[in-house]
Order: structure tokens, then sequence, then C-alpha cells
């Protein structure tokens, strides 16, 4: 059996952050993790070809902040940001909260897992070969600047009998270790066959951890140094010397 690990979630705490950022009682879990799928799958539903690639989610007391990642915001953001806004109301509707929702640029989507096997999929719904795109997609991320690029995909491959797994590695792309920054995208493309399933990893250095702060009074801490002595008092300034009053014009008589 098959011990495999997710990258993002390998790393939650050290190099990596949630996706959603909020807290609820056992009474409420349940709700606000179901309102977070509603507000991603409408985002998607709505904005196909917008190259989506992240959705964070923010909660407050009343309000709702939604972050798109996006390779095209011209797309999600509509003309005169009409469609950004038709957007936040019907998330309005769907929470019953007020709706904040920021719009972030990939300026390199060509170095974004999720991106790389959304564009991977939509090529092998347009029954391009998948050894083609294989090569180009790895050979273009790398070019873009990744460390190390790899991109699997999975199911009936130009549409054989037989399922079975392909995939197109370049450069390192180390799952083991902690301190990588490894980006994961998954996709699926929707053939006449069936549906294929497509991988990404990819590889762009390594990331080091802030320290930890240890508290002063935990068992084992190290003892917190002295403090330097205060330096001693200045001497007292000598007393001025008397002045005589100066003469008046013209004398006495």
């Amino acid at each position: 059996m098959g011990q495999k690990t997710h990258p993002h979630g390998f790393r939650l705490g050290f190099t990596k952050t949630w996706n959603a950022k909020w807290y609820a009682n056992k009474k409420g879990y349940r709700e606000l993790l179901k309102e977070d799928v509603a507000i991603r799958g409408a985002i998607r539903s709505r904005l196909r070809d917008a190259a989506i690639a992240r959705i964070d989610i923010e909660r407050s007391t009343n309000q709702v902040t939604v972050t798109i990642h996006t390779a095209k915001p011209g797309v999600v953001i509509g003309k005169g940001g009409a469609k950004v806004e038709e957007l936040r109301q019907v998330l309005g509707r769907t929470t019953g909260k007020a709706v904040k929702v920021n719009i972030f640029e990939i300026r390199f989507p060509e170095v974004d897992a999720n991106l790389i096997a959304e564009n991977v999929a939509q090529q092998l719904e347009r029954r391009v070969s998948f050894r083609k795109v294989l090569k180009q997609t790895v050979q273009r991320a790398m070019k873009s600047g990744a460390k190390g690029v790899r991109v699997a995909v999975a199911g009936r491959l130009g549409g054989a009998e037989m399922s079975r797994r392909e995939w197109e590695r370049e450069g390192r792309v180390p799952l083991h270790t902690l301190r990588a920054d490894i980006e994961f995208g998954r996709a699926i493309a929707k053939t006449t066959f069936g549906t294929i399933g497509v991988k990404a990893w990819v590889y762009r250095g390594d990331i080091e951890p802030a320290p930890r702060q240890v508290a002063q009074n935990a068992p084992g801490a190290p003892a917190r140094p002295l403090a330097p002595p205060p330096p001693p008092p200045a001497p007292p300034a000598p007393p001025a010397a008397p002045v005589a009053p100066a003469p008046t014009a013209g004398g006495t008589d």
C-alpha cells in the first residue's frame, strides 16, 4: 500500500501556511467548512477561463475576505469592475455576510503547479499528444526559473484500452526535504475516452524557516544573560567662580 503525503500538508506550519484562516468550535466548524467549499466552487464555476491558481479565505466576526490568485486579473475584474462586483454580491448571498474580494496577480504562471496542471489538462482535452505536452511544459517551466519540475498523467492516454501512467521530469524535486519550496497542483482532463488525471510538482529552491521562539520559563530553556551593571554616576561639577560687577561709565564725584 502506498504511503503518500500531500506536499503542502506535509509542510504546514514549517514553510507553508493554510489556505483558509479562521477558527470555529465543534458546532460551527462543519457549517463554515461547507461554506468554504461553496465559495470555492462558485468562484471556479463562474471564472473557468481566468487561470485561477489558489483561493484564500479569511474570516473575521462579520466579514469574509476572499483572495483570488490568478494569472488573468483582467478576466476576473471585468470591464469597469463589473464582474468582481457581481461575484462579491453572489458570495454575499451565499454566506449571508459582508464579503471582500481581493485580486492577486501571478506574474509567472509557468512556474505555478496548479496552472501547469490545468494547462496540461486543457491540451489533453484538445487531443494533443501527451508526450509532446509533457516535454514542452517541463521545458517551459525550467526556462522560467524553476529548479525542478515533474508532471505526471494517468488514464487512457491516447485512447488506449489499458490505462497507464506516464511522467516527465527535469531538475531536482526533493519531496522529503521539509525546507524545499515545493508547489503541487492537480487537474482532471475530461476526454471522450474517460478522465485523465494530471499532477504537477515544481521545486523553487530552499526556504530557511524562521527560528522558533523558546519561552524563558519553559523547562530546559537557556538561562537569560544578566544585564550589564549600570555606569557609575558622573562627578558633580565644580562651583562657578564669582564674577566682579562691571564699573559704571562716568565714575563718581
